[in-house]
Parts: C-alpha cells; structure tokens; sequence
C-alpha cells in the first residue's frame, strides 16, 4: 500500500478493509492482479473474515460518537473494540487494557466508584451489540 500521508491518525480495520475494496481487492488471489498488490489481498482476505466486513462508515462513526460518554476508557480502547466488536464481557476485559485492576474493590469508597464502572462496562458492551451486527452463526453459538 503506497502510504499517501504520514502519521495520519490511526485506522479502524473498517477503514482498511474499505479503503481496500475500492481499489479493487478481493479474496481471489487471481482477481488481485494489476492496481492491488498480492499482500494487499491477503490483508483484504484477512479481514474479510473480521469484524469489519459487516460494518460500515456509519456504525462505525456512531459508535465513537455514542462511546465518548465512557471517559474511563481511551481512543486506542475504543479503535480496538470497533476493530474486535466483543459481545461478551470476557472479550470485553480483554480488550481494555488492565480492566481488571482498573474496576478491582479494594475498599469501600473504590467499590463504590468502581460499581458505576462495571455497570458502565456493561452499557458499552450492550453499545457494541446494539451498533455492530453480528453474524448469524456467532449468534448461534452464544445462544447455545
């Protein structure tokens, strides 16, 4: 990929992935010749089978709109939840760095403050579910 501005901010994989489909890329390794180059058809491939091939300009936008009213998490953490869209709160600890030690009840008074965190954990996740759609078969087996 032929970078056209240096340090331009950081990139969903949505971006990516958009950015690549418009140039022509595709999942066929021989539908890449000519303006795509074969390791941009693999990053094409790649994320095809992410989370960003089912979501949009729009969803995307509206989640980092919706998510500035979570101040305990930071703009790298919100790229990684749009780029990863966890949709159980596992995934979601997972996602934000030291969650746990962040929300962790040592006394009283944090155990009160940190309630309101785990509550609001629980917002996001259900902004993520709300936002991002989620394919059938992931439905599926969180349903199981």
């Amino acid at each position: 990929m032929k970078i056209e501005k240096a340090n331009a901010g950081n990139l969903t994989n949505f971006e990516v992935f958009d950015f690549l489909r418009s140039r022509g890329a595709t999942s066929d390794p021989m539908g890449c010749i000519g303006s795509v180059s074969p390791s941009e058809c693999k990053v094409f491939e790649y994320l095809s089978g992410s989370p960003a091939c089912m979501q949009t300009r729009e969803s995307v936008n509206e989640f980092f709109r919706k998510a500035d009213k979570f101040e305990f998490i930071t703009s790298f953490e919100k790229l990684n939840i749009v780029n990863s869209t966890p949709t159980v709160m596992p995934a979601l600890y997972a996602t934000i760095k030291d969650c746990d030690k962040r929300i962790a009840k040592e006394e009283e008074q944090i155990a009160k403050e940190n309630q309101l965190e785990e509550d609001q954990l629980q917002e996001l996740l259900e902004l993520v579910k709300e936002i991002f759609p989620q394919p059938a078969e992931e439905q599926e087996e969180l349903s199981q």
